[in-house]
Order: C-alpha cells, then sequence, then structure tokens
C-alpha cells in the first residue's frame, strides 16, 4: 500500500466520523429535505450522467466486459427514474432514528426499553452498478450514518457524476459534505485501507462478485454484513398451478440474468415433471437460456447434463439448472444443502406444503408463488437497499433502513438506589 492510499482514505475516515456525529443528530426534517434535493439534481443532470456514464460503458466494452457486467454498468433513463423514485420513497419512510420501544417499569422502580440509534461510519465496497451510490448514499443518511463509498473502477465516471448530485442535495439540507464521500482513486489499496479503519468505520458492506466478498470478509478489521453467492431456487410442488409455476420460474430467470435474486436452479416434484418441462423447456429455449439437467430431467427435455458442480454455482448468466426432486422433503433437503441462504421460492397451491417451506427452507428471505427476483429492498418498500446480508446476526434480507441502525438500552429513573426497595 503507498503512502499517499492511506493518507488519504485515513483523511476521508477522520472527516466521515466528524460528519457522522453532525448526521446522528439531524432532524428527520433535514434529511428528507438533503433527499428529496438530491432527486431533483438527479433529474436535472440526466445529459450528465448519460454522458459519463457512456464513457464507462465505453471503457468497458474496450477491456472486454461480458453482456452481464455491461447490463449492471450501464445507467439507462429508467434506472436514473428508480434512483430519483428510491429517494423520495425513502424521505417519505418513516425514520427509525430516535424510536423507543418496550419501556416497561421494572420492580425497583425504573423503566428499560431499547432506543434505535445509527451505526455511525458505513464503508460500502462495491463493483459495476453506478446505482448503489444513490441507494447507499441515501439509506446512510436517512438512518443517520455518515458513509464512504468505493465504487468500482469500471463505473468510476458515473459514480463521480452522480456524488455531485448527492453533494447538492447535502449542501441545500446544510449538512457536512463529508457525510457522503466517494472514494476518487481508482487503486485497489484503497480498499484495503478502508476494510483496515476500526477507528474510523464502523460496518462494511462488500456487494460485488465472490473474490471481492471473500477477501473483504477475510482481511477487514471492522464488522462485515455481506452475501457470498446468491444460489436462488424455484421448486415447483406436485400441488402447484402449472400454468402460474411456467410464468413465475420464466420471470426468476429471465428477468434480468445479472441479478442476485435471478433463479439459478428449478427444482420440480417428480408427479408433474412430465406435464411440466416440455412446455417450460420451450420457453426457455426460445429465450436463449442454456439448460442443464439431472438424468431425471434429460429424460424428459432436451438438456446438457448437469454436474453436482451446477447445483451450487451462480451463473448470472442465462444457463440454468434442473433438477426433478421426490417431493417437499427432498426439494428442501436440496436448497438446504446447494443453496446460499438468499432466496428460495415455492409454487403450490397447498398451504399445508407452503408452511413447511418457508419454515423449514433456511435462506434469508423465503417465498410462495412469486419469482426470487422480488428480493429487492426497492420490492420490499425499503426505499432501495444497501445490500442483501445472509448472515444471521444484526440484519438478515434485504437491508434498508432499520438495518442501518442498532439498539441501545435506555434507563430512566427518579432517584431509585439500587438494593433498596422501590
Amino acid at each position: 500500500m503507498t503512502e499517499s492510499v492511506l493518507d488519504y482514505m485515513t483523511r476521508l475516515g477522520r472527516a466521515a466520523r466528524e460528519a457522522s456525529r453532525v448526521v446522528a443528530r439531524a432532524s428527520t426534517a433535514q434529511k428528507n429535505r438533503a433527499l428529496l434535493a438530491a432527486a431533483e439534481a438527479l433529474d436535472g443532470a440526466r445529459g450528465e450522467l448519460a454522458a459519463a456514464n457512456e464513457k464507462d460503458l465505453a471503457a468497458g466494452r474496450a477491456n472486454g466486459l461480458d453482456a452481464a457486467l455491461l447490463d449492471r454498468l450501464a445507467l439507462t433513463p429508467a434506472r436514473i427514474d428508480g434512483m430519483i423514485e428510491g429517494l423520495r420513497q425513502i424521505a417519505g419512510l418513516a425514520d427509525p432514528v430516535g424510536a423507543i420501544r418496550d419501556m416497561s417499569y421494572r420492580p425497583s422502580g425504573i423503566q428499560v426499553g431499547k432506543m434505535r440509534v445509527p451505526l455511525g461510519v458505513i464503508g460500502i465496497i462495491y463493483e459495476s452498478r453506478p446505482n448503489v451510490t444513490i441507494d447507499a448514499a441515501s439509506l446512510c443518511l436517512k438512518s443517520g450514518n455518515a458513509t464512504i463509498l468505493r465504487g468500482g473502477s469500471e463505473a468510476i465516471h458515473s459514480n463521480r457524476a452522480i456524488a455531485t448530485c448527492i453533494q447538492r442535495g447535502l449542501a441545500a439540507a446544510e449538512l457536512p459534505a463529508a457525510a457522503v464521500q466517494v472514494v476518487e482513486t481508482t487503486d485497489r489499496a484503497a480498499v484495503g485501507a478502508l476494510i483496515s479503519m476500526p477507528e474510523f468505520v464502523d460496518v462494511i458492506v462488500p456487494r460485488g462478485g465472490k473474490g471481492l466478498i471473500e477477501r473483504v470478509s477475510r482481511d477487514a478489521k471492522v464488522p462485515v454484513i455481506k452475501h457470498l453467492d446468491g444460489i436462488c431456487h424455484v421448486y415447483v410442488d406436485a400441488q402447484a398451478d402449472l400454468a402460474k409455476a411456467q410464468q413465475i420460474a420464466f420471470n426468476a430467470k429471465t428477468y434480468r440474468y445479472g441479478i442476485c435474486g435471478a433463479m439459478e436452479t428449478l427444482l420440480v416434484d417428480q408427479a408433474v415433471a412430465a406435464d411440466f418441462l416440455p412446455g417450460m423447456a420451450q420457453m426457455f429455449a426460445d429465450k436463449g437460456v442454456e439448460l442443464r439437467g439431472c438424468e431425471r430431467t434429460r429424460g424428459l427435455i432436451e438438456a446438457k447434463a448437469a454436474s453436482e458442480e451446477d447445483w451450487g454455482t451462480e451463473y448470472l448468466a442465462a444457463i440454468l439448472a434442473i433438477r426433478v426432486v421426490d417431493g417437499l422433503d427432498a426439494a428442501i433437503e436440496h436448497i438446504n444443502r446447494y443453496g446460499s441462504h438468499h432466496t428460495d421460492s415455492i409454487v403450490t397451491e397447498h398451504q399445508g406444503h407452503a408452511r413447511r417451506f418457508l419454515a423449514e427452507v433456511d435462506s434469508s428471505s423465503v417465498m410462495l408463488n412469486t419469482p426470487t427476483c422480488f428480493a429487492d429492498g426497492f420490492e420490499y418498500g425499503l426505499g432501495a437497499e444497501i445490500g442483501i446480508s445472509t448472515d444471521k446476526l444484526h440484519a438478515r434480507g434485504p437491508v434498508g433502513l432499520e438495518g442501518l441502525t442498532c439498539e441501545k438500552y435506555v434507563v430512566i429513573g427518579d432517584g431509585q438506589l439500587r438494593g433498596q426497595n422501590a
């Protein structure tokens, strides 16, 4: 690591820590004013955003980025609309900071409860998707946190353009510019510095490929909120409405191949496989999706032979693994063995099977008659998400405002002394 990068990141960290104290005490109205002003700035800077994004896309094409990564990188008009809507939606959400719950009197006469408070400074490391810049900044700001954003070098121009709009929003609300800082250097040493500053950074959220997340998880000296893979399943039960199941499975896979909520394995109960798979396979073939199937699957449709490795692979591409299973128990066992605890769905009209699946599948989101691609903070009503956590401590599933806060105990008394009667 060069000294200059370390000095730069230290300056960012120190400024973020100071700004976090200001943002933590900011009023809801002040934070909302910043969010809405940033939304207006984005709307007025569509031309600048498109021009900056085209620089990144051109560089990506020249560097041989594949279609899925270019799709993640693109700032289409619809995605800019989505960022603006996300800011406005977050501004309309209840502010979690300062909320007190479960106040109760103890025999001593004191009252004990819990207050929700910001985490402090959140470092976010992400690749490709420039819209993460606005999602992360807005959620951190509304939840009373300062944030340091380190996007991928492939999106540097887009991220800088978005950061300019965020800074306009902060200025309009008279909040410190250091409340949201985008790392300007593309030197990878910046990541090593960011994850090694517990004196300045309270939590790290990595969003990107498995290699990035494994590195951050291994080397960080700061707590990490993460998920490694999005190996998501749709299970078509024996009691499924097969027409509904076809539409759900097709949407789960083809809505967008490059998202972590895309279906990677389709499980089908053997009782309905012969009726279900031929039509399903034709839909995928027409869309250009490569199918890899188990032996029973290949006895019903044309597909490449699936290997053991396929069951644990996140393709993020137009490739789908298919397995015929012997009922609900086998489906649950497969998901809990090969899945990544991200998002899994059952298609069924049987309430008992639905309840068992929802209770027994060990994933951060479990779904009934719903495509897995709905696993998204915006779709969940969180305004946006900072990421999806498959951890079981603090936050699980799409991480929104509440996931970026924690609780501390609040104790209220009136001169009571311990060891004396109330």
